[in-house]
């Protein structure tokens, strides 16, 4: 007998009896989590990746660029990854809320913009940084954003620390660069922990994150993605649809 494929309202409806059944839930979430608030995806067909540069992207935010063309590095960095004035969607703000109604034990993250926690959530494991955070490369001075944005109008365009003149890093994971090794295990605790893990709009290519997701054990795993993924033949459950338009209907 076929199994009948459920529409998206019984869907939903599945995901919000296993929200409500469920207490620590960790969300494991990519760059869709924010294109809903005008953050562009690298790898989508308009994302960052699709765009001419004169180097490939990979390398302009590369270990590498960073120490050896550290002003096209900054370049790069300013244009295409520092992107003010945005604010959390309807997906964040549900995933705060489900935080503070004692539901969602953590949050996992592949983006470096922040809106987690402008969105109110607490427990975020930033696994690849964040743009908000910056450090001098020498005294390990802490700058903000603006720093890093302001300093364009410098004469080489480079920020320079105040306090010893050092280059001034975002704390962001480069290509070439490691995890940071207590986001990871945090990571992963919460996950091997978790009674559901819902993933979100990411297509689980990039590792070592996306590997993460093998440690779970619990009895929920849900995809939400508008493409299919390798991992959703796996899922308890996979809407191919918005995130936002799923958090939307959802209750904590």
């Amino acid at each position: 007998m076929e199994k009948t494929e459920l529409d998206f309202d019984e869907k939903v409806a599945r995901l919000q009896k296993i929200v409500d059944l469920s207490k620590k839930i960790v969300f494991f979430g990519g760059a869709g989590v924010s294109t809903e608030s005008g953050i562009p995806d690298f790898r989508s067909q308009d994302g960052l990746y699709a765009q001419k540069w004169k180097m490939p992207p990979e390398y302009m935010v590369s270990r590498t660029c960073f120490e050896k063309q550290t002003k096209e590095f900054f370049e790069f960095y300013r244009e295409k990854l520092i992107i003010k004035n945005v604010k959390p969607n309807i997906t964040h703000i549900k995933l705060a809320e489900l935080e503070n109604a004692g539901k969602l034990s953590a949050i996992v993250t592949q983006n470096i913009d922040g809106l987690h926690q402008a969105a109110g959530s607490k427990c975020v494991y930033e696994l690849h940084g964040s743009t908000l955070r910056n450090f001098c490369v020498k005294c390990h001075e802490p700058y903000g954003i603006d720093f890093i944005a302001e300093s364009e109008n410098e004469a080489d365009k480079i920020p320079h620390c105040k306090k010893c003149g050092g280059i001034v890093k975002p704390d962001v994971v480069l290509y070439e660069e490691g995890l940071d090794e207590k986001v990871i295990e945090g990571a992963i605790h919460a996950i091997s922990n978790a009674d559901t893990l819902i993933i979100g709009g990411t297509s689980l290519v990039v590792y070592p994150a996306a590997g993460f997701i093998r440690s779970f054990r619990g009895a929920n795993l849900v995809m939400i993605n508008k493409s299919e993924t390798a991992a959703d033949a796996n899922c308890d459950l996979v809407i191919h649809d918005s995130l936002g338009k799923v958090f939307e209907k959802i209750r904590a």
